[in-house]
C-alpha cells in the first residue's frame, strides 16, 4: 500500500500500492504522474518553496514558502491523491491533510 502522511510543511511518500505487477500498476503510475508533476510545476514558478528528497523507503517533500501559488498546486496534488485513494482504498491511503 501506498502511504501519504501529510504532517505539517511535510508529506511523506512510502510504500508500494501492489495493484498489479511492476510496470503494469497503474495506482503506483498514477500517484507518481501526481506527484512527479506536482512537485516539477511548483519549481517551475519558484526553485525554492520546495525541498524534495527521494531515498529506498520513499519521498519526502517538504513546503518551504507558503504563497498561494505553491499552496494551490499542493493541495491539488493531495486533492488528486485523495480521489485516487477512493477509488482504490486497498493501495494508496491519506493519512492527515
Amino acid at each position: 500500500m501506498i502511504k501519504v502522511n501529510v504532517k505539517n510543511d511535510k508529506i511523506i511518500i512510502t510504500g508500494h500500492a501492489l495493484y498489479d505487477d511492476y510496470g503494469k500498476d497503474i495506482v503506483c503510475a498514477s500517484a507518481s504522474s501526481i506527484i512527479i508533476s506536482s512537485i516539477n510545476c511548483v519549481l517551475q514558478f519558484d526553485k525554492d518553496a520546495i525541498s524534495y528528497q527521494e531515498n529506498k523507503d520513499g519521498l519526502e517533500i517538504e513546503v518551504l514558502k507558503k504563497d498561494k501559488i505553491t499552496l494551490t498546486i499542493i493541495k491539488n496534488m493531495l486533492d488528486m491523491l485523495k480521489d485516487l485513494a477512493s477509488q482504490y482504498e486497498e493501495n494508496i491511503k491519506i493519512i492527515g491533510g
